[in-house]
């Protein structure tokens, strides 16, 4: 495979393997184990002296192909997919760490996110301390002897804050962290965080990278050292591995992942537009916009916008309901990153389980609403979202 394919190429063809009959798609292997020719075969496969596979655990020819083309994708020396994306978040973070160790995140993080640093992480003696991300000296102040691990979102979720990547990278490796960007709102086509000095990246393969809402999926990419070191033995151990059937369709899904998301972000630019310019809206937060209040951090990192659009209405929840309830072509779903248009209230659903103080912290307020763009005629999306609108007062 060229090293020089630009990412739609590389999607359609890296990592591809065929079996003995030439399929033009990738095979299924949906086997839980391997045979051996002898048992001295299977002594030195065990060993690592021979390549191959041993147990759907472990690697499977079709999630091998997932994993390569990913790597290829993001510029990463190696990969493990996992079961869900909340698998490649937790593999991620808990095979780096132990009892003794600190971990300093961004307080913008999706629920579960925060779930397993502030809550599950501390159970086995790490402690997290949680920093307004968007300002490097809090990431600084923040750092302890004992500080392990770097953890943020960038764009956040639901809010599309936005984190200097390169600038807490550079702190991490001043004092020996590694640093976990999860790069879903940005996609892999728009921001490579490890280009710009992370060390670990995870995504969430449900969103945009199926993005047809068929299956869960996550990946964790970094280089071969890291992996070896600390996830390899967690992972064949714990047993987060991703279904090769899901591998499958996560390969099929990833062939069109520039189309879509090329027609998602403009269509969620489009309605950003439009809902800046409405008397019900109080504020739009979109990372095309030049009002974006990180402007200047995105100019450097990010090659385009995202398929996400934050807004907040003005009559709080009342108002949030009203709209979504209103709409016809955008559908109410906690998904993300889909080719049909989603929409939800983040404080009654994906970070209903944060405290009141902890969701203004966040700028989530009763009338913050998330926007998930799909692939719908923008068109259509406007005209759904004007009607809806007049179910609420200014």
């Amino acid at each position: 495979m060229s090293k020089t394919w630009r990412p739609a190429t590389q999607l359609v063809h890296g990592g591809t393997t065929r079996s003995q009959h030439g399929e033009t798609s990738e095979a299924i292997f949906l086997t839980q184990g391997f045979v051996y020719d002898s048992s001295e075969a299977a002594e030195a496969r065990f060993k690592g002296e021979t390549d191959g596979f041993i147990y759907a655990r472990y690697g499977s020819p079709t999630n091998d192909m997932f994993e390569k083309r990913m790597c290829m994708l993001e510029g990463a020396e190696d990969a493990r997919a996992t079961a869900s994306g909340m698998a490649a978040v937790s593999a991620a973070i808990l095979c780096q760490v132990k009892a003794g160790d600190h971990i300093v995140a961004a307080r913008a993080l999706f629920g579960s996110c925060r779930w397993v640093v502030e809550t599950l992480a501390p159970k086995y003696g790490v402690e997290c301390t949680l920093v307004d991300g968007r300002d490097l000296a809090n990431w600084e102040k923040a750092v302890r002897p004992n500080t392990k691990v770097f953890f943020l979102e960038s764009p956040t979720n639901p809010t599309l804050e936005v984190i200097d990547i390169a600038g807490v990278a550079k702190l991490a490796n001043q004092v020996g962290a590694k640093v976990v960007v999860d790069n879903v709102f940005a996609t892999p086509l728009f921001q490579k965080p490890l280009d710009l000095g992370a060390h670990i990246v995870v995504y969430s393969a449900t969103k945009h990278i199926d993005g047809q809402g068929r299956c869960l999926g996550g990946v964790v990419l970094a280089d071969k050292a890291w992996i070896d070191e600390n996830l390899h033995d967690y992972f064949r151990h714990t047993g987060p591995a991703m279904s090769p059937f899901n591998a499958w369709t996560l390969l099929k899904g990833i062939e069109t992942l520039p189309l879509r998301v090329k027609q998602q972000t403009e269509n969620a630019r489009r309605i950003a537009d439009f809902l800046a310019e409405q008397p019900q809206v109080a504020r739009v937060i979109y990372p095309g916009r030049k009002d974006h209040p990180q402007a200047d951090v995105i100019a450097k990192q990010m090659s385009g916008g995202s398929t996400l659009v934050a807004f907040e209405l003005k009559g709080g929840k009342e108002a949030a309901f009203a709209l979504q309830n209103a709409l016809d072509i955008v559908r109410i779903s906690n998904n993300l990153g889909d080719s049909k248009s989603l929409i939800t209230h983040p404080a009654t659903t994906t970070h209903k389980n944060l405290s009141d103080e902890a969701r203004t912290e966040l700028g989530i307020s009763a009338g913050t609403v998330r926007f998930s763009a799909g692939i719908e005629d923008s068109d259509d999306l406007v005209e759904d979202f004007a009607k809806a609108l007049k179910s609420i007062r200014a």
